[in-house]
């Protein structure tokens, strides 16, 4: 009996010289061919640029992002990191060493963000290039069997050839690339949906290089301005400055402005509704005008935005020391630690006559202070009755060593408390206008009669704002685009019948899930009229 083997399969048994006992002798496999170090590149290039390594890193970097939700940031709020430094003194370093103070600033999520950026343009390229080819290119050819795609229809028309095919071109020519063949009709719409996915990740990659722009050219800052006080556009009265790495720190632009007054608004419940702070602003080419700023709604001022961050209170202290003179007399602000305002400072008094021990006050400033059995509390932030309560040293505050210290932070390594007569740390209470005289024959401490309020301002000046404002639109536009925009091809055959009439056959196909396929081919066919006494003949199979 002969046995047939199916054309094209290989069969090594049957091939084989003989070896050995009978045996067949396998074919020897193929030396592994070594990639070498170009092989190799070429192979990490196509890897890094492939979108599925391209999405990766781009939810790794939002995962490295996180980082900068659960710790403060040393350039947005540095008395947040100052204090949490001193509450974990173990832990703090190591968040140093990790950049996780800076999240954005980090080599690790600069390298993130640079392999993002390159697999990003690794992608898009070769795509555009393709793209660009098919919209050049005709639509595909007619198929030879139209009846086998899912949207297929006929229909008998006693129109001519000529006729139909010219009221369906002009039917398809409205939403579809068409051309027409001796084979029929061909159209395809859609490059829309891919020309939008192109679009949403060029807008990625204009996103990350306006970021990338504003890091380098840009500068912010925080400073706390106290009412009837003013602020002018220097390093010198920042808090905490920080520019970009090209940007020009003498090229900043010089206008002024001054806190008139901090209005604020609280229900009953101790709630916020608002928060308003009033400037009057003198632009650098002399223009002087009024603004407000709210929290949300910035002030612009010489291209730079400044943003209402917080506020507290600055009560106005003035100390003179054991031989009677001023040492000490300015608004110390105060910084709020709960809903209530209650609010912890620092006053630092380092001019004293000369062989007299600096003096350093830290306590809290409560607006409304109810005395207690448990303790004083401030049972609304409203200053309705303002209490002082601080505590004092004596002794070296270390502001001569050239080390920086944070002005919301007293450094007691080279302090003593002062003791009241009952060998306890002397507790001071103040009330607005009331002076006290201090343990230990040290002098006097005053609080002011009014409580003038502090503004919290961030100012920052990013020349990429807009950019960043148009990859946005246009990333959204892109992406939606490519969501909603369907991709259609659609066939015409007409030919004419042995009776003298023409048959028309139409099928279309979609890339994915189109509901609306079916009756776009019925729209087509609409355009074919038929005989008054004969509607033709329709499938939709």
């Amino acid at each position: 009996m002969t046995r047939y083997r199916p054309e094209g399969l290989r069969d090594d048994l049957a091939t084989a010289e003989p070896a050995g006992e009978g045996r067949a002798q396998r074919s020897p496999q193929p030396a592994p061919v070594s990639l070498g170090l170009r092989g190799w590149l070429r192979w990490m290039w196509r890897q890094l640029t492939s979108m599925r390594v391209a999405l990766l890193l781009l939810m790794l970097l939002a995962v490295a992002a996180l980082p900068g939700a659960f710790f403060p940031q040393e350039p947005q709020d540095p008395t947040s990191v100052a204090r949490y430094r001193a509450d974990h003194p173990e832990l703090a370093p190591w968040l140093d060493r990790l950049g996780l103070f800076d999240v954005f600033a980090a080599p690790w999520f600069a390298a993130i963000y640079l392999l993002l950026f390159i697999s990003l343009i690794g992608c898009i390229l070769p795509r555009t290039r393709a793209h660009l080819r098919a919209l050049r290119a005709d639509p595909p050819r007619m198929p030879k069997r139209l009846n086998r795609f899912a949207h297929h229809t006929t229909v008998t028309t006693a129109m001519s050839p000529a006729e139909v095919t010219s009221s369906v071109t002009a039917k398809l020519g409205r939403r579809y690339r068409v051309k027409r063949t001796e084979a029929g009709i061909s159209a395809e719409r859609g490059y829309l949906r891919e020309t939008g996915n192109l679009v949403f990740h060029l807008s990625l990659v204009g996103l990350l290089i306006a970021l990338a722009a504003g890091q380098m050219l840009s500068y912010r800052g925080q400073a706390l301005v106290v009412e009837g006080r003013s602020f002018a556009n220097a390093v010198v009265d920042y808090d905490s400055f920080h520019p970009g790495s090209l940007f020009d720190v003498s090229a900043l632009p010089p206008f002024t402005f001054r806190l008139d007054s901090l209005n604020s608004e609280f229900t009953w419940e101790a709630r916020a509704r608002d928060f308003t702070a009033e400037v009057t602003v003198e632009e650098p080419d002399g223009r002087v005008y009024e603004d407000t700023i709210r929290p949300n709604h910035p002030m612009d001022a010489a291209g730079a935005n400044i943003y209402l961050s917080g506020n507290g209170y600055a009560p106005n202290m003035t100390v003179h020391d054991a031989q009677g003179e001023l040492a000490f007399s300015q608004p110390v602000p105060f910084l709020p630690e709960d809903g209530m305002y209650t609010s912890r400072g620092v006053i630092k008094v380092p001019d004293v006559s000369t062989g007299l021990d600096q003096l350093g006050f830290t306590g809290f400033l409560l607006p409304t202070a109810v005395v207690e059995p448990g303790g004083i509390q401030s049972v609304h932030p409203s200053p309705n009755a303002p209490l002082l309560v601080l505590t004092m040293y004596r002794g070296e505050l270390g502001l001569d060593d050239g080390v920086p210290q944070n002005v919301y932070e007293l450094d007691t390594e080279d302090m003593t408390p002062v003791l009241d007569a009952d060998g306890a740390p002397a507790v001071i209470m103040l009330e607005p206008g009331q002076s006290v005289t201090l343990p230990e024959g040290l002098g006097t401490i005053a609080f002011g009669e009014e409580l003038p309020r502090f503004a919290a301002l961030d100012l920052r000046y990013d020349p990429t704002l807009g950019w960043l404002l148009f990859f946005a639109i246009a990333a959204n536009l892109g992406l939606a685009a490519s969501l909603f925009v369907p991709r259609r091809r659609l066939w015409v055959r007409v030919e004419g019948a042995p009776d003298g009439r023409t048959l028309v056959e139409a099928a279309a196909l979609a890339r994915g899930d189109d509901a609306g396929l079916g009756a776009d081919v019925q729209r087509v066919i609409a355009a074919i009229p038929t005989d008054a006494g004969d509607s033709g003949r329709r499938n939709d199979e």
